[in-house]
């Protein structure tokens, strides 16, 4: 699955899950972290565990695994590193702080057409 791909199936299985605010923003030509960031938030810190769960289950199903998972511990966001794919959640107010968005603004945010899973 091409990064383009799996950043847009990222996407469309977060909002199945009902996550908001999603983002996905291609920083190829912004950083050689990766080709794109997925940002969404949940409504609690339970909704955003139930976000990655839901997210890392789809994607195993494509084969397509995370090399990393980082903030499970935390109540407030997870990152799940899909090497050029970071897929970036948070509930409300952690998104408001960290505030990517803003950060990563040089990148294109792209409009979304999501992939049925």
């Amino acid at each position: 699955m091409d990064s383009l791909t799996l950043a847009k199936t990222a996407a469309g299985i977060l909002d199945a899950k009902k996550a908001d605010q999603i983002n996905v923003i291609r920083i190829t030509n912004v950083s050689s972290l990766g080709d794109y960031f997925v940002i969404a938030n949940g409504t609690s810190s339970t909704h955003v565990h139930a976000l990655a769960d839901e997210l890392e289950v789809k994607l195993k199903e494509q084969g397509v695994a995370p090399a990393r998972v980082e903030g499970y511990r935390s109540n407030s966001w997870i990152v799940l590193d899909y090497d050029d794919v970071v897929v970036h959640l948070f509930t409300t107010d952690a998104r408001d702080f960290y505030d990517l968005d803003r950060l990563w603004a040089d990148g294109e945010k792209l409009s979304l057409t999501f992939i049925p899973n």
